[in-house]
């Protein structure tokens, strides 16, 4: 009786355990769910700017909010304003999720302000086919190149741009202040993030260049990676600090969000334009002429005045020369001046110099990707100077002409006599229509046409022809 109880109970076990060792198996067999969180991925495309800044806030901002574990910042740029770089570095920085910058696609480049912002990430990586460098400060061009310090190599010619120059001169001691500034600026990003901060240096003293396969073999950069995909792979497992903490990356099968531009920032993009902002001016100013011209009309003063505050508020965010500002206002004065007073066109011309100089010069055209398109500027100057030459053809056509009106218009036209006239009187005459007091020395009779020799008061004085 005992031992069948015994069964019992072991028959019960066993069925318990069953499920039990059942559901373990079957768990173990099915595939791993995927690791939870996300990767934001962000777009500087073209030169930094105002926009750029606004954009890289705003979508880190929103990234970090919707629970973002790490961005990356796809990065191709000629370079910029130095001070957008720096807040996006300052973004960057304080940051509480790792921003990994990859330079991509293949042919990108991370030029001048590029090459602060790669230094600043937590993980530098490039695609195949790009490169890095040349970041000394523009405002700093020139031929005589800056000593190098005690124990550092030059940077090999092939390491160097083929386009920029050397930066400083000896003696500016404003030029050494900036490029100081830029040097221990690099140098501080290099020795945070443990990469090479010699050649940090020489990309700011010498405008040194990198390929991808380069700034590897230089430590500049952590790896290179073909796309986004491997880029979180190789990512993986690797250190990094995020505010003050150590944190192990683990971003391998995370899926990828891209966050566009808000509207503000896309706006922004528009108008900083150097392009754009030149001609939202002129349309600003036109369109005042014509209000001032043609009062009561309206819409030109409207869209004038919209577009020239746009113009100007652009302008304060953009590297403008303001000696070529005056110069484009000097010559809008001077054309308009010559379209309500016309003179020989001395006005005028001197408006298009003057208006063509200043629009060359009213960007730095030393910054990246900020300068007015030369063929949006000969187009206006030749519309300009075609609008010169159709106004003193105008004026010397006007001077050559026949008068119309007065009594020049009136000497030599032809007055048919109603009535006969007797040698110094008075009878009445058919003037282009009109009935006028004719007088003549001399008799005339009824019908006869007469030549005008002048006009007293209401009175014509008339001659046979």
């Amino acid at each position: 009786m005992m031992a069948r109880g015994w069964w019992l109970v072991g028959w019960l076990i066993a069925g318990a355990l069953l499920p039990a060792v059942c559901f373990g198996s079957t768990a173990a067999a099915m595939p791993r769910t995927a690791p939870a969180g996300r990767v934001a991925q962000l777009t500087l495309d073209g030169p930094i700017g105002p926009a750029a800044a606004e954009y890289f806030d705003d979508a880190s901002k929103r990234a970090v909010a919707d629970g973002a574990v790490a961005i990356v910042l796809r990065l191709d740029t000629p370079g910029g304003l130095s001070s957008s770089m720096r807040q996006i570095i300052s973004r960057m920085l304080a940051c509480r999720v790792p921003v990994l910058v990859y330079v991509a696609p293949e042919g990108a480049r991370a030029a001048s302000a590029g090459t602060y912002i790669l230094y600043a990430a937590q993980i530098a990586a490039m695609a195949p086919a790009t490169h890095l460098g040349a970041a000394t400060p523009v405002s700093l061009g020139g031929s005589t190149p800056m000593p190098l310090p005690k124990g550092t190599k030059a940077p090999p010619a092939a390491a160097r741009s083929s386009t920029g120059p050397l930066s400083g001169d000896a003696g500016d001691a404003e030029s050494h202040k900036v490029l100081n500034d830029a040097i221990a600026y690099i140098r501080s990003l290099a020795q945070l993030r443990e990469r090479n901060a010699v050649w940090a240096e020489q990309a700011v003293r010498g405008a040194a260049t990198l390929t991808a396969s380069e700034a590897l073999q230089r430590h500049v950069i952590d790896f290179v990676a073909n796309d986004v995909s491997e880029l979180l792979i190789k990512a993986s497992g690797r250190k990094v600090e995020v505010g003050g903490r150590t944190v192990t990356l683990q971003l391998q099968g995370l899926t990828v969000r891209d966050y566009a531009p808000n509207a503000r920032a896309r706006f922004l993009a528009i108008i900083t334009n150097p392009t754009i902002a030149y001609m939202l001016l002129l349309v600003g100013v036109v369109g005042l002429f014509l209000e001032a011209t043609h009062p009561g009309v309206l819409l030109p003063g409207i869209v004038g005045g919209i577009c020239l505050v746009i113009g100007l508020y652009a302008l304060q965010l953009l590297p403008v020369n303001y000696a070529g500002l005056a110069l484009m206002a000097l010559g809008v004065g001077l054309l308009v001046a010559e379209v309500i007073h016309p003179t020989v066109g001395a006005l005028g011309v001197g408006g298009v110099i003057s208006f063509v100089l200043g629009s060359v010069m009213l960007m730095n055209t030393g910054v990246p990707g900020y300068a007015v398109n030369l063929g949006v500027i000969a187009g206006i100057a030749t519309c300009a100077a075609g609008v010169l030459v159709l106004i003193l053809w105008l004026a010397l056509r006007a001077r050559r002409s026949r008068q119309v009106t007065g009594d020049e218009a009136m000497l030599s036209e032809t007055a048919e006599l109603l009535e006969p006239v007797a040698a110094g009187g008075e009878a009445w005459a058919i003037v282009h229509g009109e009935r006028w007091r004719v007088r003549s020395e001399s008799a005339l009779p009824a019908g006869a046409r007469t030549r005008i020799v002048r006009r007293q008061g209401l009175v014509l004085w008339v001659a046979p022809r």
